[in-house]
């Protein structure tokens, strides 16, 4: 398929810079995805729209205070660090721009610095030393890591607001943005429904917002990502689906793991791993039934996943009533259910 395909006008103004408060007061676009009907409902209606013995999957990964400005010395030039990954040994996989070579030293303040080890094609490296174990020390002076379209600086409210109800392991950096419209009165609701919940991990990185530079999307690499799909998860889908329930993935990572762990006959599995699975239109769902998720950019890995499930002229119709209705888009904005 042509990168092309999945590109949809959109005005700008609707990039949500702050989340619904409270969250599940944000607007819910329902796509029935097999008479492609359309509804505009609410997130905190998701009990009416969901049945009982349904099952919500919720990503439980832990957004990392991952974004750190720093002086490059001796010249004293500004630089802004976002730390993907601990690869052990007081060593980062990082993500930043500019010219740098191994070496370089780069102060961050409170006492810590990074080294260049290695800068190429396969990434940055960096050495760090710092007067505590550095988590502690990121979680103490970093910044949350608010995707760039925010255009603003993340503030204290971003350490809540940038993080779900079922944030348990550390090592994303980035939300999984779905899960954040949840609140402790709608799981409530949603268990007095009896709509099951259960999660799995999957720490986002940079293979999910690697850009597609592909004409053809076939060509797309995704970057590898860990995650974890755990027996106690898997216990439950097996219940609901042996029931007859719906399987509800709560974003894409969560679709991402659940299919990563499936066999091809379509049971699922335990699994403990990296996955670089990439789904387009034409995959063969296995394990999920029906998706909540945000609005998202155009040309990217997350509107192919989308497009997978309901097919790329449904979601661009669903788009295109999204955009004249004035919902909001991205990490901070209004969802869609997809059923």
């Amino acid at each position: 398929m042509q990168l092309s395909e999945f590109d949809f006008p959109f005005d700008s103004s609707l990039i949500a810079v702050h989340p619904s408060l409270p969250r599940d007061r944000a607007r819910l676009l329902v796509l029935q995805r097999f008479d492609r009907s359309l509804a505009h409902r609410r997130v905190d209606e998701l009990p009416d729209l969901l049945q009982p013995g349904d099952l919500l999957v919720v990503n439980n990964t832990k957004v990392l205070a991952a974004r750190v400005a720093g002086r490059k010395r001796p010249s004293g030039a500004e630089v802004e660090i976002l730390f993907v990954k601990d690869l052990g040994d007081a060593i980062w996989e990082v993500l930043i721009k500019g010219t740098f070579r191994p070496g370089q030293i780069i102060e961050m303040g409170a006492e810590a610095v990074a080294v260049v080890v290695e800068r190429g094609e396969g990434g940055t490296t960096v050495r760090i030393k710092s007067p505590i174990p550095f988590p502690e020390w990121l979680r103490q002076y970093g910044r949350m890591p608010l995707p760039p379209y925010m255009k603003r600086t993340p503030t204290d409210q971003d350490r809540e607001w940038y993080q779900t109800l079922f944030a348990q392991h550390e090592g994303a950096i980035a939300a999984p943005t779905a899960g954040l419209h949840f609140t402790p009165e709608l799981l409530a609701r949603l268990q007095q429904r009896g709509i099951g919940l259960t999660t799995v991990t999957l720490h986002v990185g940079v293979g999910t917002f690697k850009p597609v530079t592909v004409a053809q999307i076939e060509d797309h690499r995704m970057g590898a990502e860990w995650m974890e799909v755990g027996a106690e998860a898997v216990r439950a889908i097996e219940q609901v689906r042996a029931a007859g329930g719906r399987i509800v993935a709560v974003g894409t990572t969560v679709v991402r793991a659940l299919e990563t762990a499936a066999r091809r006959d379509g049971q699922i599995r335990p699994y403990r791993g990296e996955t670089d699975i990439f789904m387009t239109p034409g995959f063969p769902f296995k394990v999920v039934d029906a998706l909540l998720t945000n609005f998202h950019l155009p040309r990217t890995t997350l509107l192919m996943l989308v497009s997978a499930l309901t097919g790329t002229e449904c979601l661009r119709q669903a788009y295109a009533e999204a955009v004249r209705e004035r919902y909001r888009f991205y990490s901070y904005g209004d969802a869609m259910l997809i059923l």
